[in-house]
């Protein structure tokens, strides 16, 4: 297996064409169903989102400083353990994007008739500007839903390495999947989608560089990011 470091020069090489044929040839079209900002029956949704994308919707001035930290982001589940009282305790790393009662995306709308929206449709992090696509490298994250088609990118396949899943363009369960997308909005996915694998190879490797056990104290929940280990409300551990 590569090391971190090796994967993230891996994904500063990868071709915005490259993706942008990929992403063509599977084809996609947003449908505004809902189902990649809700949470299903037997599990939350999970949308990993970075302590600076946190930042920027906490203190864009499109929301007047409606949302704090905790209205944005919560600590991600996986590692956590329940306490008596119902609450999390523990550790974990990374953050994932804020829930409501029903395990929906806190900024998932719906009008009257259904349709769904974004509330922060024009800072969304970059999970979910790349739904459903994702790029199989070592220490990126795989969105919701399943892997239900592929395509190997060229240099991939000019290596003769189209039987191995690295490197690969990963389409996950969406109903907007196999329409017809533009040269132009390909592209724009093509670099949102390169750029997600950049910022998820750098956040891996400052969060295991940063990584010190906290210890945290019963009913408490602590945070490895790439900044540190933060509360849950996102300030630092050392304030």
């Amino acid at each position: 297996m590569q090391s971190l470091e090796a994967e993230l020069e891996d994904a500063r090489q990868l071709s915005i064409a490259d993706l942008a044929d990929a992403i063509e040839s599977i084809g996609f079209e947003c449908t505004r169903c809902g189902a990649c900002c809700t949470g299903e029956a037997e599990d939350d949704h999970t949308a990993t989102v970075f302590p600076d994308e946190v930042r920027d919707l906490e203190e864009s001035d499109e929301y007047d400083g409606d949302y704090d930290w905790r209205d944005i982001a919560r600590p991600m589940p996986y590692g956590l353990s329940e306490t008596e009282d119902g609450d999390l305790e523990g550790e974990t790393f990374e953050w994932a994007l804020q829930t409501d009662d029903c395990g929906d995306c806190t900024f998932y709308e719906e009008d009257d008739s259904g349709t769904g929206a974004c509330a922060a449709h024009g800072d969304r992090p970059l999970i979910c500007r790349t739904y459903p696509f994702s790029v199989a490298l070592a220490g990126t994250s795989q969105p919701m839903g399943e892997v239900v088609d592929s395509v190997a990118l060229e240099a991939q396949r000019e290596a003769g390495e189209a039987g191995d899943e690295a490197g690969m363009v990963r389409a996950h369960e969406c109903e907007g999947l196999g329409r017809d997308i533009s040269r132009a909005d390909a592209e724009e996915l093509a670099r949102a989608l390169k750029e997600r694998a950049v910022r998820e190879l750098e956040e891996a490797i400052a969060v295991r560089d940063n990584y010190a056990p906290a210890d945290p104290d019963p009913g408490e929940v602590v945070v490895h990011d790439s900044e540190g280990a933060k509360r849950a409300d996102g300030t630092p551990l050392e304030e």
